[in-house]
């Protein structure tokens, strides 16, 4: 089977109106449910996980240098994995509300990369949204299908977030055995 080695952190992020923010994350590969037959194994390395939570003291960087390594095994390209990732800010009594939904592909050449992942957020009606203001909370998703899935997200009224930016360095094992030049 072909491998891949994703290798890499999530740096940070920008451009959130919050501060004291975290990020929650994990990675989907194949058509979104796990099958016996599905051509995506993870070999090492987890699924998800969620940063610490920083709170920026100069400009708007919130600083998580969060650490990714996966290693898949493969049978096919269909399926690549993607990142997708909520980002949540806390208060001073420790509750959270979304800040925002993102995702992005892992990139499929070698290399390193650096990577800027937009987000959004539901915006709810104008009660949820002056709730969100003075109480927090706010509207989320039910299914996390729709973060990347464009047939169900056209339809919700959204706003944008800020950007998380990740480094994911990447390694392609034997793709030219199966007539994949890397």
């Amino acid at each position: 089977m072909a491998e891949v080695h994703v290798i890499g952190q999530i740096m940070g992020a920008t451009g959130f109106s919050e501060s004291s923010l975290l990020c929650k994350w994990g990675v989907h590969t194949g058509p979104g449910f796990v099958s016996p037959w599905a051509a995506w194994k993870l070999l090492s390395g987890v699924r998800e996980g969620q940063t610490q939570v920083d709170t920026p003291q100069i400009g708007d960087m919130a600083y998580w240098s969060h650490p990714i390594d996966l290693h898949f095994a493969t049978k096919g390209l269909q399926g690549w994995p993607r990142l997708h990732l909520q980002v949540w800010s806390q208060d001073s009594f420790g509750r959270c509300q979304l800040a925002g939904y993102g995702f992005c592909h892992v990139p499929s050449s070698p290399g390193t990369h650096q990577l800027d992942c937009p987000t959004w957020r539901p915006l709810g009606s104008w009660r949820e949204q002056l709730a969100r203001a003075f109480v927090g909370g706010g509207p989320q998703l039910l299914h996390g299908d729709a973060i990347y899935s464009g047939a169900d997200r056209y339809r919700l009224h959204t706003t944008s977030g800020g950007t998380v930016h990740l480094e994911l360095s990447l390694l392609l094992r034997h793709f030219d055995r199966y007539g994949v030049e890397c």
